[in-house]
C-alpha cells in the first residue's frame, strides 16, 4: 500500500495532501521472529544428503550447493538456465536474476563449479535457454517442489545431525545460513548485502541481531580479565529429553 502511494504521489498532484497523511500513519507494531539458520555440520549434511545414484538426488545436491554457495532466493535458484553460469576455472560465477529484474554475479567455490560441470552434462536439454534445474518434464521447478525436496534431505540429514529434528527449514533458512556463516566469517555487512542482492544494507543487519556468538565476543570484551564468561551448554541426556516432550 505504501509503495503504491508513492507512486500515486508522482501521478496525482490533486491528492497528495490525502497521499502525505496516509504515508504519516506510522507502521503497525509486530513481534519479528527470531532468525533460524543452520551451523556448518547442519548444511553440510542437507546438501549431502540426497541421493547421487539417482537423477533427482544429483539434481538437488548441485541446487542446493548453489542456494548455500550464492544465498539466492529460491526464486532465483529455479529460474537459472545454463547460459547463467560460468564454470571456468578462475572465472566460476552464476548470474542470478533478482526483485524487479536486477541481476548480480556471484562467485562459485570451486567444488560448487565442478558439480555443476557434471550436472550440465546429464541434462537431457543442453540448450543454453534451457533450465539449469528443471523437473522430470524439463520444465522449471515450483517453489512447493524445492521445499518438498529440502524436506526430504533434512530428513535424511537428521540420522547425522539429530539437532535438525522437529525445526522448520524452509529454502529461505538456506539464504539465511549463508548470510551468518559469511558473517561469522568475517566478511562485510555492505558485501553480504550486495552477495544477496539486498537493495539496502539495512536489511542485512537483522543477521548481526541474531548472531549469538558475536554477542558473546563482544560481552568478553566488556568483562574483567579474572572474570571466565562461559556459555551454558546442556548434556546430551538433557536435550534429548527436551526433544522427546
Amino acid at each position: 500500500m505504501r509503495s503504491f502511494l508513492k507512486y500515486a504521489a508522482h501521478h496525482d498532484l490533486a491528492a497528495l495532501a490525502i497521499i502525505e497523511q496516509a504515508l504519516s500513519i506510522p507502521m503497525k507494531r509486530f513481534e519479528r521472529p527470531m532468525l533460524g539458520f543452520l551451523t556448518r555440520a547442519e548444511m553440510r549434511a542437507i546438501v549431502e544428503a540426497p541421493d547421487a545414484t539417482t537423477w533427482a538426488g544429483r539434481r538437488d545436491r548441485a541446487l542446493f550447493n548453489v542456494m548455500y554457495n550464492t544465498g539466492a532466493r529460491v526464486s532465483e535458484a529455479v529460474g537459472l538456465r545454463i547460459q547463467d553460469i560460468v564454470t571456468a576455472d578462475g572465472s566460476a560465477a552464476v548470474h542470478l536474476q533478482g526483485k524487479g529484474r536486477k541481476r548480480r554475479s556471484v562467485p562459485l567455490w570451486k567444488p560448487t563449479a565442478v558439480l555443476l560441470r557434471h550436472w550440465t552434462k546429464q541434462l537431457s536439454d543442453p540448450r543454453p535457454e534451457a533450465f539449469l534445474f528443471p523437473n522430470r518434464n524439463g520444465g522449471r521447478l515450483t517453489r512447493s517442489n524445492v521445499t518438498q525436496r529440502l524436506d526430504l534431505a533434512v530428513v535424511s540429514a537428521t540420522e547425522s545431525q539429530s539437532g535438525l529434528a522437529g525445526r522448520s527449514i524452509s529454502p529461505h533458512t538456506i539464504r539465511h545460513t549463508t548470510a551468518m556463516h559469511m558473517l561469522q566469517s568475517g566478511v562485510d555487512i555492505t558485501v553480504i548485502a550486495l552477495w544477496l542482492g539486498h537493495e539496502s544494507p539495512a536489511t542485512t543487519h537483522m543477521y548481526l541481531e541474531a548472531d549469538l556468538s558475536m554477542k558473546e565476543r563482544a560481552l568478553a570484551r566488556l568483562q574483567q580479565i579474572e572474570t571466565t564468561n562461559t556459555r551454558y551448554r546442556p548434556p546430551d541426556q538433557l536435550m534429548r529429553f527436551l526433544q522427546s516432550l
